[in-house]
């Protein structure tokens, strides 16, 4: 591919980007019980370091699940938390305001489980749909979790893509909760050749 998308790639790409991230902030919302805003996804053509910026810069600290994606298409997924979004979760879901998730403090067990219950419905949600969207088999495999800055947290889960190729697309979806900052992403990254699969699901050309 080259270094950009077209107009209908990209336009395929956010469509899709729409409804699969719609069905995994539903999922979140609904485990919450509260109200989670979703901004409409963007897609980018992007290298790393771009990638990087655009969650917030190398030193944005984030609590990030992520999970390998595997099958007819290959590539990473990643949950990405500000450290205040992250605690409200964890206090949430294990009913204890004594909960703190900080920079340089490991996390609980029952934080870590927490965040990979909510980290897990949300990817499996969005991979879901995007298998009934597509009609290709794709499933995630068990997450690792870490609590750093996002250059760190994202190079070490792009290594493999940065051996490939020095460009990837990105589907980000941002969503904060309601009456509050705390904010965070769903990031889809699909490894190059897995591009042309799935524009051929959609019965489209690459070249389009």
């Amino acid at each position: 591919m080259s270094g950009k998308l077209t107009h209908i790639q990209n336009d395929i790409l956010k469509e899709i980007g729409n409804i699969v991230a719609g069905n995994a902030t539903t999922s979140m919302a609904d485990l919450m019980n509260k109200q989670i805003k979703m901004d409409v996804p963007d897609v980018y053509f992007v290298s790393i370091n771009e990638l990087i910026q655009i969650v917030g810069g190398p030193e944005e600290v984030f609590v990030t699940t992520f999970f390998t994606l595997e099958g007819a298409m290959t590539g990473t997924v990643y949950f990405l938390l500000s450290l205040e979004e992250a605690t409200s979760i964890a206090q949430q879901l294990l009913q204890s305001d004594a909960i703190e998730i900080t920079e340089g403090t490991p996390l609980e067990d029952m934080a870590i489980s927490v965040i990979k219950e909510v980290a897990n419905m949300v990817a499996g949600a969005y991979v879901s749909a995007l298998a009934d969207f597509t009609h290709l088999e794709m499933r995630i495999t068990p997450p690792l979790i870490s609590i750093d800055m996002a250059a760190a947290t994202l190079v070490t889960g792009l290594i493999e893509m940065s051996q490939a190729s020095d460009y990837s697309i990105m589907i980000d979806t941002s969503f904060t909760g309601k009456d509050s900052t705390a904010q965070g992403h769903f990031l889809l990254v699909p490894d190059l050749q897995s591009i042309p699969t799935l524009f051929a699901a959609l019965g489209l050309r690459i070249d389009e």
